[in-house]
């Protein structure tokens, strides 16, 4: 994809754009192209993405991603490319599914499965979108980050003021630093920080990419734990997606997020993800080590 002005000023959106390029080894063998992105360790969207691009690119034009269920099974190294394998299991009349691996060291890292269909009518319904204000009236991240100057470090507030690739709008702007506990239940508007050309193609891959933003602190907010808390141990342990109906990324869409249950040291979520007019795109849920250490 051509570079956007919006990319030339912001390198996290560029970082982005560069994750969803990747260089054919072999055929059904891929390898990422660009420097790893994350925080101690490779940020699992993007391993997420990088997967569902590289089975896409084995998947003729007519098939569109339905679901995938992946398990992150290892730290990634950001220093490491990482390499995809592509299992193709089934090519059938209308549906595709493919496996794929994510390796590093010969190590696997993620392990992923992907179905792929040919566009069909037929019966719907959906869930209703919760009444919560318009992303306009709700605080970014750098705002967040501000309301908590003196209470978190020097380090986060640096991280929280430059720009994202993403942009995030909590609808409860304490979610983030607030240590008073909650209900499970968070809403969070984001899109895409530029304009897409129309005919982009790749939105599944962006939204795979910040679906592992935020789920895994709403089974935090019942305990009063805040996702930064040097004592937490926390990291995604699978992750599994369904589209649901067509969308586009550079467009407000609501995460409306609820954990039903935490134990054995880890949280469960859900989340519902809908347009600004209230139609549900794709739902999501993502199972998370939270250890609190002693």
């Amino acid at each position: 994809m051509a570079v956007t002005p919006d990319a030339q000023e912001n390198q996290q959106l560029q970082q982005l754009f560069d994750h969803l390029e990747l260089e054919k080894l072999d055929e059904n063998l891929y390898r990422s192209a660009h420097k790893n992105e994350g925080w101690f360790r490779v940020y699992g969207g993007q391993v997420l993405a990088q997967a569902l691009l590289s089975a896409s690119h084995t998947v003729p034009d007519d098939r569109h991603v339905h679901s995938l269920h992946a398990y992150f099974l290892r730290p990634g190294d950001l220093k490491q490319p990482i390499i995809f394998q592509v299992d193709r299991i089934r090519d059938g009349r209308s549906f595709t599914t493919r496996r794929v691996v994510a390796m590093q060291h010969g190590k696997a890292i993620l392990n992923m499965a992907a179905s792929f269909q040919i566009p069909e009518e037929g019966l719907s319904h959906q869930a209703q979108m919760p009444d919560v204000p318009p992303p306009e009236e709700c605080a970014n991240r750098k705002e967040m980050a501000e309301q908590f100057r003196g209470k978190v470090s020097d380090d986060l507030l640096d991280r929280f003021s430059r720009q994202f690739a993403v942009d995030l709008r909590h609808v409860d702007i304490n979610s983030l630093f607030d240590n008073t506990p909650k209900e499970p239940v968070t809403s969070v508007w984001f899109r895409v920080n530029t304009e897409l050309p129309a005919d982009y193609d790749r939105h599944a891959h962006m939204l795979a990419y910040a679906s592992d933003m935020t789920l895994l602190q709403t089974s935090l907010r019942p305990h009063g734990q805040s996702l930064f808390d040097p004592k937490l141990q926390i990291a995604s342990l699978d992750h599994a997606m369904w589209f649901h109906r067509p969308f586009r990324t550079d467009d407000w869409l609501l995460y409306a997020q609820d954990s039903p249950s935490s134990s054995q040291a880890r949280g469960f979520n859900r989340g519902n993800i809908f347009t600004r007019d209230g139609v549900l795109v794709a739902s999501v849920c993502q199972e998370g080590l939270m250890r609190v250490r002693g």
